[in-house]
């Protein structure tokens, strides 16, 4: 696997992570790390999204600059970027 494929694959487990601790009712139950844990997972989102080889696709930028992570999500899953 390439390293572009490797941040990739990092960065759609990143984006399924954030989803389901945003949909988890139970960790809401305990605010404070709640919180922490969208906080970490959002950074390492950051942190491999400017690790993307360039260019990178205008719709995904979009979608990561707005943190519009369900989208990013299925538009990496759905194969729809274009080829680095």
């Amino acid at each position: 696997m390439t390293r572009a494929k490797d941040i990739t694959a990092e960065l759609v487990t990143a984006l399924r992570e954030r989803i389901a601790i945003v949909a988890d009712e139970k960790s809401r139950q305990r605010p404070e790390r709640h919180m922490e844990r969208l906080r970490e997972v959002s950074e390492r989102i950051n942190a491999l999204s400017v690790q993307l080889p360039s260019p990178i696709d205008p719709q995904l930028k979009h979608y990561l600059d707005r943190c519009s992570y369900g989208k990013a999500l299925e538009f990496l899953e759905g194969g729809t970027q274009s080829a680095a």
